[in-house]
Parts: structure tokens; C-alpha cells; sequence
């Protein structure tokens, strides 16, 4: 009897809606904010693009609007609530802007300096590595609704980057992202696809040959 192989994994990261914060430029951690009235257009048209795609797994941060925007997508099965997909804590820059921080602070960066009273970078690159550690153990499209610095990190990691290259990844609210493995050399971890939202790039994605 033939074996069935598991299919190979590829994780469909999708950054949470527009909110009022993500409009303004606000740095919003924990504050459990949600979706504006385009952050909820934006979920439902990225969801006409992926709910055709199989998935094995559907995993959203504990915060409401990657909630939210889970649940505007609709993809089948009953999402699994993953705390370590939360965005990054900012302590004391909750609901700040990095303009006004660097008034204080004219060099700061969260990705090299963290938060006061918040994370700082070497607790996110553990959580990273902790997520990223048991994703490996799972197989076929996963689903992973997280949001914008903490995505940046997760690809960095992904692909065994250090956390401060992660600035070098931003995310628009709504937008879709895959991380997989080079179809090649299946050992590779490759950034298939970054920060799409567009609906010509969602047709693209959802194209059955659109990774063979």
C-alpha cells in the first residue's frame, strides 16, 4: 500500500486589519483595539483569496483584531488561540509613535533597544524561536494571524536572521505573507511571498501553479 507523503510546510502569515492606532502610526502592543471600518474591508476581500486553500492549522494571536480579522477571512475550522503570535509588548511606548519617542530617544529602535518596561529583543527572539520550533513539527498550509513587528521578526527568524534584520521586513495591515522552503532544497526556509495586498498579487496566491 502506498505511502501518502505529508505535504511540505508553508505558513500563510497574515498581518490583523487597519485600526485606528495602525492608521495614526500609534505603537499598539496589548492595548486590545479593533478593526475600523476599512480594516474590516480589508479582512473580507483577503479572505476571497484563501478560502479555497486547504488549510491544516489556523492559529490567531489572543488580541482582537487579529481575532477579528480571522474570523473576516473565514477560512475553515475552528481557530487555535496562540499567545505567542501577540505583537510586541511596548511597556511604556504603548500608544506612542516612534516620532515622539526619538524626541526623548533620538536613536532608539525596537528592534535593537525594546521597550522599557515592555520586551526587549532577546524575550521576543525566544518567543520567535519557540513558535517557529513547533510549527516545524507541523505539516501543509498553516494559517498564522499575527501582526506588524512581531511578523517582521518571525520571517527574520524564519529564515535564521538576526532579530535587528527584522526591521528590514514592514508589513501593511491586511497583507499576506508566506514562509516556506526553497522547492529545491526542502532543507532552505525561503520568504516565498512578502507583504502583498493587493488583489492582482491574491489572485496570483491563490493560483493553483502559483508555487509549482
Amino acid at each position: 500500500m502506498a505511502t501518502i507523503k505529508p505535504m511540505p510546510l508553508r505558513l500563510y502569515l497574515i498581518r490583523h486589519g487597519e485600526t485606528e492606532w495602525s492608521l495614526s502610526g500609534q505603537h499598539t502592543g496589548r492595548t486590545d483595539i479593533q478593526l475600523t471600518a476599512n480594516g474590516v474591508s480589508e479582512a473580507q476581500e483577503l479572505g476571497k483569496y484563501l478560502r479555497d486553500i486547504p488549510f491544516t492549522h489556523v492559529l490567531t494571536s489572543a488580541l482582537q483584531r487579529a481575532r477579528q480579522t480571522c474570523a473576516l477571512v473565514g477560512l475553515e475550522g475552528i481557530p487555535e488561540i496562540e499567545p505567542d503570535l501577540d505583537e510586541w509588548d511596548y511597556g511604556d511606548y504603548e500608544g506612542k509613535r516612534s516620532v515622539d519617542i526619538r524626541k526623548e530617544r533620538p536613536d532608539w529602535n525596537v528592534f535593537l533597544d525594546g521597550c522599557p518596561r515592555g520586551e526587549m529583543p532577546p524575550q521576543v527572539f525566544e518567543r520567535a524561536d519557540r513558535l517557529i520550533a513547533r510549527l516545524r513539527m507541523l505539516d501543509g498550509n498553516i494559517a498564522l494571524f499575527s501582526h506588524g513587528q512581531f511578523g517582521g521578526v518571525l520571517a527574520a527568524r524564519w529564515i535564521g536572521l538576526s532579530l535587528a534584520q527584522a526591521q528590514h521586513f514592514p508589513l501593511g495591515t491586511a497583507s499576506l505573507n508566506i514562509l516556506a522552503y526553497d522547492v529545491h532544497h526542502l532543507e532552505v526556509p525561503v520568504i516565498s511571498l512578502w507583504n502583498v495586498t493587493t488583489p492582482e498579487r491574491f489572485n496570483w496566491v491563490s493560483s493553483p501553479r502559483a508555487f509549482v
